[in-house]
């Protein structure tokens, strides 16, 4: 991209991050602005789009056929979730070379012969001049989309001038258009999600988001994308300013198809399903793992828990518990089932709902491939990593790291005399310094057993027959599928997915102060059945989810005069 014409990007990262943030705008209040809460709120927090939210806002703005052309950076998981993480990632120089080559593949296709008549909405007088008003129409309502909000004064004139510039030096409008909206796609107010507070519903230290910073949390919340433009006129109208515009707002999005979207983008992040796309296996092990397969694991997991969060709106314990779930022909030879894909030759595989027999020890999503393969080694299974998942993602409870100096040259060993796992991690948690975190982890794991480190079903390992049986704090059980009601029916299971979902909506882990709210949601949310889509209902339109404290001003440390 040319210098001349574009916004440095790195310096605008450094401004924005300084100033942009969280400055409290002047917009008048509305009646019923301020009103109380029982907690006092933690702050916003500014976070870096995701890949996926970049592909949607791209796509929403543009449509599907625009291609992206570049390659996003490693995203930043913490407190279990990459929601979290997205507000302590930046940006590296070598990012910031691809946000920008992606920005100028984008910017090229939009204003290219094929895209143009439909994507610009006004034609310029001449082809090879500058057009101000062509230029500001087209830069304010895409600004407007990709920003989330409406672009000041200030940052049109300063695109429509560069669009101007870009036009007289290449002699091309459309070329100065694309320098112009080049530089909107690689500003820090495309990459990053800003929220700003109030000043004048300043409470005790407690504001209001912003209009527009509201519909950006309820958007991404429910749609995992920029608001639409329905939403952006309820900001701008001052809609969002109401109890009952959030409601009227919330009611129509989740009307929407667009709420699976928003849901799959939660449970995958709940999940960390998103590291399937890096799993890797031995090839001699399991020769029928592959890149395919892995990512047909992913969705099944997904369309599993669709099927009951948000077809049937039914009980979420049930995803733990449920025989039902969807094959392709690919995970049929996984699962020892016959799918029959009826697709025409090389067209996508064909997805077949299918119901394991009562007595079949597989059900629920801790039984599916996406689960027991991504927790386990490249090579074996590992009830420790499977028994660490299920405490730290399902139930949200740490499991200490172990120490550095432990010896795992008896568990690792192909040869020792233990054939199965359960006799070599017995072996194994004899050191004391192991035992304590192992007693956390391993009976849950050990239940899993009966699956290898792919997640085809086995009866013995080694020879031996293999003992599934396992505990759950004060629940015993004897396989997976007993492992699975277990875990539906503890309190931690509904606790969790409570607290991932208000961390996931925040952008950051509830603190102390707002723990009220939380244990309200578990009371709602137990009285309504456990419908998922009835918690983010209630999350989306408890006026505690507008609201933030302030940030505290960085204190400068007293120098020494001495």
């Amino acid at each position: 991209m040319n210098r001349k014409f574009g916004i440095g990007f790195a310096g605008a990262v450094g401004l924005a991050l300084v100033v942009g943030s969280f400055l409290p705008s002047t917009e008048t209040s509305a009646a019923d602005k301020g009103a109380a809460i029982s907690h006092t709120p933690g702050v916003p927090v500014t976070r870096r789009l995701s890949p996926q939210q970049y592909r949607s806002v791209i796509r929403d703005v543009f449509g599907d056929t625009v291609a992206l052309g570049g390659r996003f950076e490693p995203e930043l998981r913490r407190d279990g979730l990459l929601a979290v993480g997205a507000g302590y990632a930046s940006v590296t120089s070598t990012g910031m070379q691809q946000f920008e080559s992606m920005s100028r593949a984008i910017a090229s296709q939009v204003v290219d012969e094929a895209h143009r008549d439909l994507l610009i909405s006004c034609k310029p007088k001449a082809a090879n001049a500058p057009d101000d008003a062509c230029a500001h129409q087209f830069l304010e309502r895409t600004g407007r989309a990709l920003y989330g909000r409406p672009l000041t004064k200030e940052e049109l004139r300063v695109q429509v001038n560069a669009a101007n510039m870009g036009a007289k030096d290449l002699k091309d409008f459309y070329q100065g258009l694309w320098l112009s909206l080049a530089s909107m796609l690689s500003s820090p107010d495309f990459l990053f999600r800003y929220e700003t507070l109030e000043k004048k519903t300043e409470k005790n230290g407690v504001y209001d988001l912003d209009a527009y910073s509201k519909a950006s949390r309820l958007s991404f919340f429910l749609w995992n994308s920029r608001p639409d433009e329905d939403l952006l006129k309820a900001a701008a109208n001052g809609d969002l300013d109401s109890s009952r515009g959030i409601r009227r707002q919330v009611e129509r999005m989740m009307a929407s198809s667009r709420i699976e979207e928003g849901l799959r983008a939660f449970f995958t992040d709940m999940l960390g399903l998103d590291e399937i796309d890096a799993m890797a296996k031995d090839s001699v092990i399991y020769p029928k793992f592959d890149t395919m397969i892995a990512q047909d694991s992913k969705e099944q997991t997904l369309r599993t828990i669709m099927n009951i969060v948000y077809k049937q709106n039914g009980d979420y314990r049930q995803i733990f518990t449920t025989p039902t779930t969807f094959l392709t022909r690919r995970l049929g030879a996984i699962y020892n089932v016959p799918i029959v894909n009826n697709a025409a030759n090389g067209g996508p595989e064909l997805w077949r709902e299918y119901t394991f027999s009562p007595d079949d020890p597989r059900a629920g999503i801790v039984s599916q491939m996406s689960f027991v393969a991504l927790h386990s080694h490249p090579g074996r299974s590992s009830p420790t990593l499977r028994g660490k998942a299920i405490r730290e993602i399902l139930l949200c409870q740490k499991v200490p790291a172990p120490p550095g100096n432990v010896d795992f040259s008896l568990f690792n060993d192909p040869n020792a005399p233990n054939k199965t796992a359960r006799e070599r991690l017995t072996a194994h948690v004899a050191n004391p310094v192991c035992a304590g975190c192992h007693k956390l982890t391993d009976p849950m794991g050990l239940a899993l057993e009966n699956f290898d480190g792919l997640g085809s079903y086995r009866t013995t390992e080694n020879g031996v027959e293999i003992d599934a049986s396992g505990g759950l704090d004060r629940s015993q059980f004897t396989n997976a599928a007993g492992l699975g009601k277990a875990v539906a029916e503890s309190p931690a299971a509904t606790t969790c997915v409570i607290n991932r979902m208000v961390s996931y909506g925040l952008g950051r882990t509830p603190d102390r102060n707002e723990m009220p709210w939380v244990k309200d949601l578990e009371k709602q949310f137990s009285g309504e059945g456990y419908s998922v889509l009835k918690l983010m209902e209630r999350v989306a339109t408890d006026p505690a989810f507008y609201k933030a404290s302030a940030p505290k001003p960085n204190v400068a440390p007293a120098t020494s005069t001495n």
